[in-house]
């Protein structure tokens, strides 16, 4: 009943019930990729490179005759996969040492968030190509880097929410956590951006799996032969991060009236 009365206050302004739209329809497609796409998304067919749009090819070909369709479709399941690995083990992390740093000796406490300060001073797409440097590039790595980019910013609201209520006769996980869903749906636009970013730049995900900053980084090369591969690439990453951070700020407002009353 609260979960209902909840959606019909996100879905009732344009933003809320576009970002509810919009990330429902990404789950399905990354969930059902292999039934939705009409293509095997690696197979090559260079008689058919760059092709427009047509019956055949919904949203054309890439430089090696791939369908563009297939690998968007099949992007949305590795951006999303990226997105939801990255968040449980950052939350994961992050909780268990703001709540070690609560309860630690002042020098470890001290430690622990100079390292959390240390890795906040940098840019986070800087952080994350300084430590592809040193893994290297990959799916499993850019999990991990991702992941180590966002722990201080779980570790830190759990460090302050630990201290604020460690004394109370009570001390259940959401509570030190003080993190609300609408926070993490926050952060997914991020983890995608910095996902497409290192994949855009060849040190992300490796082919032949599709990333949209794969095929962003292709469309850009081809850019003159075919406009396709970077359009409808973008338009994706677009629709990703515009329908989490919607989402997510409509929760915001639906969870906390104070908030919404202010703005």
């Amino acid at each position: 009943m609260m979960g209902r009365r909840l959606l019909a206050q996100v879905m009732a302004t344009r933003a809320g019930a576009f970002g509810v739209i919009a990330v429902a329809l990404l789950l399905v497609l990354a969930i059902f990729s292999p039934v939705l796409a009409s293509h095997n998304p690696n197979a090559i067919a260079p008689i058919d490179r760059l092709q427009g749009p047509s019956a055949a090819h919904f949203f054309g070909t890439d430089q090696l005759g791939r369908d563009l369709y297939s690998r968007v479709v099949y992007g949305t399941r590795i951006a999303i996969g990226v997105s939801v690995v990255v968040m449980s083990i950052s939350l994961s992390i992050g909780l268990f040492l703001g709540i070690m740093a609560a309860y630690a000796p002042r020098a470890i406490d001290q430690l622990i968030l100079s390292v959390f300060d240390i890795i906040n001073s940098f840019p986070r797409l800087i952080l994350a190509l300084a430590l592809v440097a040193v893994l290297g590039a990959g799916l499993t790595n850019v999990i991990v880097l991702v992941s180590v980019v966002f722990i201080p910013q779980f570790g830190r609201v759990a460090r302050a929410q630990t201290i604020a209520i460690r004394n109370s006769l009570f001390l259940e996980a959401e509570q030190v956590l003080g993190t609300q869903p609408w926070r993490i749906l926050l952060h997914i636009p991020v983890v995608i951006t910095i996902e497409a970013g290192l994949s855009f730049l060849g040190v992300g995900i490796r082919p032949p799996l599709a990333s949209w900053g794969g095929l962003l980084h292709d469309g850009y090369t081809y850019l003159d032969q075919s406009p396709w591969l970077a359009v409808f690439s973008g338009l994706a990453l677009i629709f990703a991060t515009l329908g989490f951070t919607l989402l997510g700020e409509a929760l915001r407002d639906a969870i906390d009236p104070k908030l919404r009353q202010s703005r």
